[in-house]
């Protein structure tokens, strides 16, 4: 065998052995649902590409989920099902590695085509992704929201007309506020704000704690019971 092509080999072993071993590493790092969550979505139909919450109601528009980076999307199934008793129909998306940023379009492949209308949010990471397609997207879109998460440029929704729902914890150590307060220029001013009363970033899932994170002062059910609240009350709103 030819010296170069040795090197070569040898190159591409070590360069295979460095994506595999990324991958173990990124896998690593995702962070898993409780089993409370856990059990909750046993109750969800599971696809390659969703958790679904159905509903036969079909006056009601289909809430589209991002989970936020590394989290796992059954972790979010507790308020998702609280959102489907109240009679609308949520789909959480799921993302290779669990990461929106390396699909962001993701949506188009669960939007559902017998029930076009739709509302799109995602947390943290995810929310940025979701209003990046709500901004590219606006055909039968009738609102947008986002849980400790904010647009940047490329998900400007300065000029949208449908309603757009911030909700935020008064505990969150993961957010950027310095970022989140400034990202208020990408966002209609009519936009709601809501911000949970001792919840933290990782209570608007159920995963447990979360690296750089403050300490939640009220329980992860009574987060959970606040967003469903404060979800089910904005898309009331919705005509």
């Amino acid at each position: 065998m030819k010296k170069r092509t040795k090197i070569w080999l040898s190159v591409l072993m070590v360069v295979v052995v460095l994506v595999f071993g990324s991958w173990l590493f990124l896998r690593s790092q995702i962070y898993q649902p409780s089993s409370t969550a856990m059990q909750t979505a046993d109750q969800a139909t599971v696809t390659k590409a969703s958790l679904n919450f159905s509903t036969k109601l079909t006056s009601r528009p289909n809430v589209i989920f991002y989970p936020g980076a590394l989290v796992e999307p059954a972790s979010y199934s507790i308020w998702a099902k609280k959102l489907n008793t109240a009679g609308y129909p949520v789909t959480i998306v799921k993302f290779p590695m669990d990461l929106a940023v390396l699909a962001p379009n993701k949506a188009n492949a669960v939007r559902n085509k017998t029930r076009p209308d739709y509302v799109i949010g995602g947390h943290s990471l995810g929310g940025v992704m979701a209003s990046r397609y709500a901004k590219t997207h606006q055909k039968n879109l009738k609102g947008v929201f986002f849980l400790a998460s904010y647009p940047d440029q490329k998900g400007n929704l300065r000029k949208m007309n449908q309603p757009v729902l911030s909700v935020t914890a008064s505990r969150d150590g993961v957010l950027n506020w310095s970022a989140y307060r400034k990202a208020k220029q990408w966002l209609p001013g009519d936009t709601m704000y809501k911000s949970i009363k001792g919840g933290n970033h990782a209570g608007f899932g159920s995963y447990g704690k979360q690296k750089g994170d403050r300490p939640a002062t009220i329980s992860n059910a009574r987060q959970q019971q606040e967003i469903a609240h404060t979800l089910i009350s904005w898309l009331q709103t919705i005509k």
